[in-house]
């Protein structure tokens, strides 16, 4: 008997940020979160919640941080997408940022101008940028 691979599947969507619709703020949710407009904030799903899904569709717009176990995206990021279980990006996917992803996939024509980091299971992941201003002393 064969390996078989064992087919992802989404939660269902339990909450949609509409076309047309922008936040000012992070987001932290559970379950399924569907985004048609703009979210100026970073996006963190619930630690526990292994199958928290971010789906960001063609006209989704992210601008800040993702930190959630599974993202979908066809949409634009713009910071750090950190997935703790699989990363999907689909043709009109744009990422500006660093992304660490245990499994990804990756389809023709979509953008990562930033590195790609695997990261095992076990390891935690961190955002390059975590908040506190760099001084440089000069002598």
């Amino acid at each position: 008997m064969g390996l078989r691979k064992k087919r992802f599947r989404s939660p269902k969507i339990s909450t949609v940020i509409g076309k047309g619709t922008a936040i000012e703020g992070n987001v932290l949710f559970s379950g399924g979160l569907h985004v048609d407009g703009v979210i100026k904030g970073n996006v963190i799903s619930e630690r526990e919640d292994e199958r928290a899904t971010l789906t960001l569709s063609e006209e989704g717009t992210v601008e800040g941080n993702v930190h959630v176990a599974n993202v979908m995206l066809n949409g634009t990021v713009v910071g750090d997408v950190v997935a703790s279980n699989r990363v999907e990006l689909a043709p009109k996917a744009r990422i500006t940022g660093t992304v660490t992803y245990a499994l990804l996939e990756m389809e023709m024509g979509a953008e990562v101008n930033g590195k790609l980091i695997h990261a095992e299971e076990s390891e935690t992941a961190r955002l390059a940028f975590d908040g506190e201003a760099v001084t440089v002393e000069q002598a």
